[in-house]
């Protein structure tokens, strides 16, 4: 391997250790790797950089994310939480089941796994506290639940992965449909068979069909987001973007106008907080992309593949071993830096495997949502923390069930490709 690709790898794993800011972390490796290659100049690092930003998919990022943002600070997160409350509050371990299912509820509106931690786990920890849950499952649920939220369309790291594999968005959103509701309906499983083990039964008395009718009207503001965003893209009647800037729009209004949720001040926190998402999000994207085009340059993916096929001819084992990978790179890399740097070294691998790039997309997303619940950079339980003051050994530990469930999932949507492949198919 070539010492400046070398140098690259080892420069950004001491400055992640020095918990350097990911983004500056793959721009500072990029310029080491630079100056002791002398086969590209330094203008190339600005030019990727604006180039990688100048594409139209990519301004559905922080539309998407204003989007969650007003509707975290509005009402909707509640009126969700009540529809799981009358569908599932009634079955053992009712309160787990609430978060699992509220968080797939809002999933689909925030496309971000913090923030669906932050929105449903600031009610639900100190809630499922109060029925005398544990706090370390509670937080456990809210922490492992909130992984959905970038798996669910729609999703930021979707975006990010269509950009980098050139692969349609909408049909990435649609892959996402049933394996992002297959993973939460096993994380549902695993928190009745805790919940059984533990003694935690349900928080109330089943809902009738009155009760619930009147939590899914009252949430109907809510729950017609995804269809907005969907049935226009899948109608074709939008692009992602489009479809983004609609349900900015759509949630203002709704927030505003109707429900009277907003306030000047929260508005401006919503601009604040989208502005500063946004250009975090971006600045990986820019440095991490010019990163890749130097791993191309120096011909590594090929030498992937040349590796990989000396270890064996088992498309099974190869791609066994590429999760693994997945995984462990999860661990220690953010899940959109892992996403724009591995996607141009592995798809070449992946399509000689005769998987699907739509496929591929999926799975790599959903292995990277668990770093999010593995330290050292797992953002969901710093949030998970954060909120019930749980130490971060406690709730690694806690987590880990949930995370072996995950796995499961993970297997089961690799070697049976119809469950991903279904919807788009049609």
């Amino acid at each position: 391997m070539d010492f400046t690709i070398i140098s690259i790898f080892v420069s950004l794993a001491i400055f992640l250790l020095a918990s350097v800011p990911i983004g500056i972390a793959i721009g500072m490796s990029v310029i080491v790797g630079m100056t002791f290659g002398d086969m590209l100049p330094y203008e190339f690092l600005i030019q990727k950089m604006v180039t990688s930003l100048d594409v139209f998919p990519l301004m559905a990022v922080p539309f998407f994310i204003m989007a969650g943002e007003v509707m975290q600070k509005g009402s909707m997160a509640q009126r969700l939480l009540n529809v799981s409350r009358a569908l599932v509050g009634h079955l053992t371990g009712g309160m787990a089941h609430i978060s699992i299912l509220t968080s797939m509820f809002y999933g689909s509106l925030s496309g971000s796994a913090p923030a669906t931690v932050a929105a449903v786990g600031g009610i639900m920890i100190p809630a499922m506290e109060k029925e005398n849950y544990s706090k370390s499952f509670a937080t456990a649920v809210n922490t492992a639940a909130g992984c959905l939220g970038v798996i669910i369309p729609p999703s930021v790291p979707l975006i990010i992965y269509g950009t980098t594999a050139g692969v349609s968005v909408g049909d990435l959103f649609i892959a996402g449909v049933i394996p992002g509701l297959f993973i939460g309906l096993a994380l549902m499983l695993c928190s009745y068979v805790l919940a059984k083990k533990y003694g935690f039964t349900g928080s109330a008395q089943q809902a009738t069909i009155g009760e619930i009718l009147t939590a899914v009207l009252a949430s109907l503001p809510a729950l017609m987001v995804p269809i907005i965003v969907l049935g226009g893209i899948y109608g074709g009647f939008t692009t992602p973007t489009e479809a983004g800037v609609i349900a900015v729009v759509y949630a203002l209004v709704v927030e505003g106008l109707f429900l009277r949720t907003l306030s000047v001040s929260k508005v401006v926190e919503v601009f604040k907080s989208t502005a500063l998402t946004t250009a975090s999000i971006f600045l990986v994207v820019a440095t991490a992309t010019a990163l890749g085009q130097i791993l191309l340059f120096y011909n590594l993916p090929n030498q992937l593949v040349e590796i990989l096929s000396n270890i064996s001819d088992n498309r099974y084992v190869l791609i066994a071993i590429i999760l693994l990978f997945l995984i462990v790179m999860g661990t220690f890399m953010d899940a959109l830096a892992n996403i724009l740097i591995l996607t141009p070294l592995l798809l070449p691998i992946v399509k000689m495997l005769g998987f699907d790039p739509i496929h591929f997309g999926i799975i790599m997303i959903v292995t990277s949502s668990m770093g999010f619940l593995t330290p050292p950079v797992g953002v969901n339980l710093f949030v998970g923390c954060s909120i019930s003051k749980l130490s971060i050994e406690r709730l690694s530990v806690a987590v880990m069930p949930f995370l072996f469930t995950m796995v499961i999932a993970l297997l089961i949507l690799t070697f049976v490709p119809q469950i991903t492949l279904w919807l788009p198919s049609l």
